[in-house]
């Protein structure tokens, strides 16, 4: 029995003692006779167990019931008419003529099934918008499946839909999503081809509910019913994933979208291409915007702009202003925003002369010109040189073409005078604050905070914190964060985990920065046991280690000795979408060489340099060094012979003094005549290594070969 005739039965159930079967199956599927002229027989009732007095009492209360169904549905047909028969979902007249209160949801079941046989569906339709404003009937299942059967019976499908679409926002407020979902399935089964629109609205509901697997259900539903997905309905799904994150996955669905010949708009391509480069997927972005163009979509100012702070995000600064000079040749004019986010990352690239100097022609500008946001850019890139009396100097030119300062404003002069250790200022630029009608929030706070770590004045720190907490500021992730790490760099691990504590008792949830963070330190004490369980504890919570939680537990491991684990590790990076860089390899290549592991620690090394890694100083002479060590010369020079000629010769003027340190003249002389085969001109600090150790070992012949060599200038 399906679930639409199983509450009819309840419908009749609850009826039976009022109206016979007739009657109540005109109620549910729209007989003409059935709220107008309701015929009914009361000796016919189905109860054996009524006797006559209770069937004429009943009679009565039918016979009211029914009165305050015709006339409800006569004012409905009275407001619907002086409104021009135009049909408008919302009917603010029917609340003068119609109290809710005096109609319980039974009646306005009568009522809407009457009015779509008796006045049409649109008459119908605007008692039912009506209605559900209230919640005695709009959280009322069987209102929306007798309006639906009604219509459908009525052969007004179009309308049936967007009633089930009704249901489906409205019981998803009141947590019964599910049992609407269901609904739709069934009212197939009575005849309704549920429209893409009404799909759709389920996959939109179930998105914003955050209900991604019912979303995708619904989805696959929707082909397997008949009803083939359009383009708003990979919109969805495509929406859905990039604000929750799931870039992955965003991109399966926008790819699904591609293939299937449908275009992004402007404004949901804003969003991917913002989100994708957010979470560092700028390529795919830049393939995006270049197959949506192919595909003849025309970008917009806001297209350029967002995929240009995307390349800047990244550091691509040259290919930004190549996309700049792009679009002003197509037409369109860079505006406040595209020259403040080229202005800001210039500033980040530590290029503040650059990014003045596009500030200035923003002044210049007949049509734009700088706002706070482009002013508080500005002033931070000269606050990351300590150039204050400049940002200073700004903030008042800002405040004299009549810009108000904003809470980031302050803040990042905050941030510039605690950076150089100038706290009075920073203070003082506090009270300025508060004199101009601005609040400090918790970031400005934590700027303070910050700084006062940094220069090692924690208790400070601490007392601050007190303050902000009676001004109703509560510490957040970043607040705990800053003094945590500051623990950690103290090895103060039990003060940290205490923090931790206290985090989670106020609701707050750690990030992966933070367990990265506890992971690093504990792997400093040789502690990996505990690094271990942060590390899974992590992955249990739901958080994705980054590049940098890898390499404090490769770095950890290593330090204890336990390279197999690093390398085991290093190649479970890929499972989270990690690449290691040039400090996570040659944290491994260090390890190996400590357990001897050389030709291991070798093929890292030429992977990285494959990959266009550059190894760092230290790496390059260990791997060296530990070849020298085993007599293994030729190897040790082939390990080099891979490097530019400039970090070749760094490298073995390193190498030559630490062979000097360990008395290893013989070796140290080869290198040496290596070197000044490349470069004549050896430096002095080198040169008097090698000679001392020569004297100290009584190898005067060595320094006699050198000798000789750099005055003929013997190359």
């Amino acid at each position: 029995m399906s679930l639409l005739h199983q509450l009819g039965r309840l419908h009749l159930q609850h009826h039976h003692r009022t109206v016979n079967v007739a009657t109540c199956n005109a109620l549910f599927f729209s007989s003409p006779q059935s709220t107008f002229n309701p015929r009914c027989t009361y000796c016919t009732c189905l109860d054996p167990d009524i006797t006559s007095t209770n069937c004429t009492s009943s009679a009565l209360a039918y016979s009211s019931s029914q009165s305050v169904v015709r006339r409800v549905c006569s004012l409905v047909c009275q407001s619907y008419c002086q409104q021009q028969n135009h049909f408008r979902r919302t009917r603010p007249s029917l609340n003068l003529l119609i109290e809710p209160g005096n109609l319980t949801p039974e009646q306005a079941i009568s009522v809407v099934a009457s009015l779509v046989d008796e006045a049409g569906s649109m008459v119908a339709l605007s008692f039912f918008y009506w209605a559900i404003r209230f919640v005695e009937f709009r959280h009322f299942m069987r209102f929306y499946i007798v309006s639906c059967a009604s219509l459908i019976a009525n052969s007004n499908l179009e309308r049936a839909n967007e009633v089930i679409q009704c249901m489906v926002r409205n019981f998803a407020e009141i947590g019964k999503f599910k049992d609407a979902v269901s609904m739709v399935i069934e009212m197939q089964n009575q005849g309704l081809v549920p429209s893409t629109l009404t799909l759709n609205c389920v996959v939109r509901v179930a998105a914003e509910m955050g209900l991604l697997e019912i979303a995708e259900n619904m989805f696959d539903e929707m082909s397997a019913r008949g009803v083939p997905p359009d383009s708003s309905s990979f919109k969805l799904m495509v929406v859905a994933y990039c604000r929750t994150g799931r870039i992955a996955e965003a991109d399966r669905w926008l790819s699904g979208m591609l293939a299937s010949g449908f275009l992004v708009d402007n404004a949901t391509c804003t969003l991917i291409i913002s989100r994708f480069c957010e979470n560092g997927y700028v390529n795919r972005a830049l393939w995006l915007f270049g197959k949506m163009r192919e595909m003849g979509f025309t970008p917009n100012i806001i297209n350029f702009t967002s995929m240009i702070d995307g390349l800047c995000r990244r550091g691509s600064i040259k290919q930004a202003f190549e996309l700049l000079e792009e679009m002003v040749r197509k037409g369109w004019k860079p505006n406040v925003y595209t020259h403040t986010t080229l202005i800001d990352s210039l500033c980040k690239m530590g290029w503040t002369e650059k990014a003045f100097r596009l500030f200035l022609k923003l002044v210049r500008s007949d049509n734009y010109k700088p706002n706070v946001y482009t002013y508080t850019a500005m002033i931070s890139g000269y606050c990351r040189e300590d150039k204050l009396n400049r940002a200073e100097m700004l903030l008042s030119r800002m405040e004299e073409q009549g810009l108000v300062p904003n809470t980031n404003t302050y803040t990042t002069l905050i941030s510039g005078y605690c950076k150089v250790g100038n706290f009075d200022r920073a203070y003082e630029m506090m009270d300025q604050m508060g004199k101009k009608g601005f609040t400090p929030n918790i970031c400005t706070y934590n700027t303070i905070v910050d700084g006062l770590c940094k220069k090692g004045r924690v208790q400070e720190a601490y007392k601050l914190l007190q303050i902000s907490s009676k001004h109703g500021l509560q510490a957040d992730i970043v607040t705990y964060n800053i003094l945590i790490s500051e623990h950690c760099n103290k090895a103060e691990t039990r003060q940290a985990l205490r923090l931790v504590c206290k985090m989670l008792k106020i609701g707050l949830t750690p990030d992966m920065h933070l367990y990265t963070t506890l992971i690093a330190a504990f792997g400093r004490q040789k502690k990996m046991t505990e690094s271990e369980k942060i590390f899974d504890d992590s992955i249990k919570h739901g958080l994705i280690p980054t590049k940098e939680t890898y390499t404090s537990m490769i770095c950890g491991y290593c330090r204890v000795g336990d390279s197999s684990q690093a390398v085991i590790l290093f190649q479970r990076m890929s499972e989270h979408g990690c690449v290691p860089d040039s400090f996570t390899y040659c944290a491994l290549i260090s390890g190996l060489c400590k357990d001897g592991k050389l030709d291991e620690a070798q093929r890292f090394y030429a992977v990285m340099i494959d990959k266009g890694l550059s190894p760092c100083e230290v790496t390059r002479v260990t791997l060296s060094y530990e070849y020298c060590k085993k007599d293994e010369a030729s190897t040790a020079m082939a390990v080099l012979d891979r490097l530019d000629k400039k970090l070749w010769i760094r490298t073995v003027k390193t190498l030559v003094r630490k062979l000097c340190s360990e008395r290893k003249i013989d070796m140290a002389a080869l290198f040496l005549h290596k070197l000044i085969d490349k470069d004549q001109n050896l430096d002095h600090i080198t040169l008097t290594a090698f000679t001392t150790a020569c004297y100290d070992s009584n190898k005067y012949s060595h320094v006699s070969e050198i000798s000789e060599r750099i005055s003929k200038g013997i190359g």
